[in-house]
């Protein structure tokens, strides 16, 4: 059920090739008898906010970490801005927001941003990239007293401390309370807004969907999906019929006319239907309308189709290499 955007050709030459950030062509990368990722084929031109969004253990971490040089694939190609993951480090062209990290301890937020920019060729200014974190009133506490929202907007400053070109984060809200996420997301749309190419990996659906210009849908290893949040709800189509029960029979719903699928929750049922017209006619005229709601596919209802798909094909497949 997959679905593709034009995002470029690695194998051209000229402006197009100028225009890409990140390609990956085949990338695989196994551990024993795992495949992690699975031949992902992914390219982000410059400028772009790409999430990609996957359940845990999809393959989001292992395909940043190979994006940063910090990983080999074991067969395949990872290319950014057209040369090796390490010569882009090395330029300081990347600046990554990994999961793993700790506060230093005794120094102040603009000491930290100081020290790492020293340590790049053409840093950005402290203070812009304080003010992009949002930290300027932060600035002289130390790092290690700071709560853990304000203390992984100093660890996205640190990203952006060498001025890169691509910014990379890896779950960056992951364990923050609904203020931080918000803090964070708003600092992330100003260095987007800069022109910063960004790539970041989620298992938020609403942060992929109102942070990002394209979504990337990951499941075991592979893109099952590529495109705007829209575009990718799409692949879904129909909608959501949902109304009280108030006790009533719930025989005979799965058959109504473009049903799909039914779920009960509580005393309330939800109907997934490919023709939410019919599907509310037939209720109107069974008396089923108390509390009745339509509402268009979410992207969470895209995102367990999506993966439910991938999940269900690759079961068929291993129950076929068991016959």
């Amino acid at each position: 059920m997959g679905m593709t955007t034009a995002t470029g050709n690695t194998g051209t030459t000229g402006s197009a090739r100028d225009a890409t950030a990140v390609a990956f062509s085949g990338v695989v990368k196994t551990y024993g008898e795992v495949r992690a990722v699975d031949g992902l084929d992914l390219t982000v031109r410059r400028g772009e906010t790409v999430a990609l969004l996957g359940r845990n253990g999809a393959g989001k971490s292992t395909t940043i970490s190979m994006l940063l040089g910090l990983l080999p694939p074991t067969s395949g190609e990872v290319r950014l801005f057209g040369g090796t993951p390490e010569r882009a480090v090395r330029e300081g062209r990347i600046g990554a927001m990994l999961q793993d990290g700790r506060p230093i301890p005794r120094v102040t937020v603009r000491e930290l941003v100081a020290f790492v920019a020293a340590t790049y060729p053409k840093p950005m200014a402290v203070s812009e990239a304080l003010a992009l974190a949002g930290l300027e009133t932060l600035a002289g506490q130390r790092v290690d007293k700071l709560s853990g929202g304000q203390t992984q907007r100093v660890r996205f400053a640190v990203a952006l401390a060498g001025d890169p070109e691509l910014v990379v984060l890896d779950e960056p809200t992951t364990a923050l309370d609904v203020e931080g996420r918000r803090d964070f997301w708003r600092a992330m749309r100003a260095c987007a807004g800069r022109g910063n190419t960004v790539v970041f990996s989620t298992h938020y659906l609403t942060e992929a969907d109102e942070n990002a210009d394209r979504i990337v849908v990951v499941d075991r290893g592979r893109v099952v999906a590529d495109g705007t949040g829209e575009a990718i709800k799409r692949t879904v189509g129909g909608a959501l019929v949902s109304f009280d029960l108030a006790d009533g029979p719930t025989d005979g719903l799965a058959e109504l006319p473009g049903v799909t699928s039914l779920e009960i929750r509580g005393d309330r049922a939800l109907l997934r239907s490919a023709d939410s017209d019919a599907t509310v006619l037939a209720l109107a005229r069974l008396g089923l309308v108390r509390g009745l709601q339509v509402a268009p596919a979410s992207l969470e209802d895209a995102f367990l189709a999506l993966t439910s798909s991938a999940l269900e094909g690759a079961a068929a497949v291993g129950e076929g290499a068991r016959r």
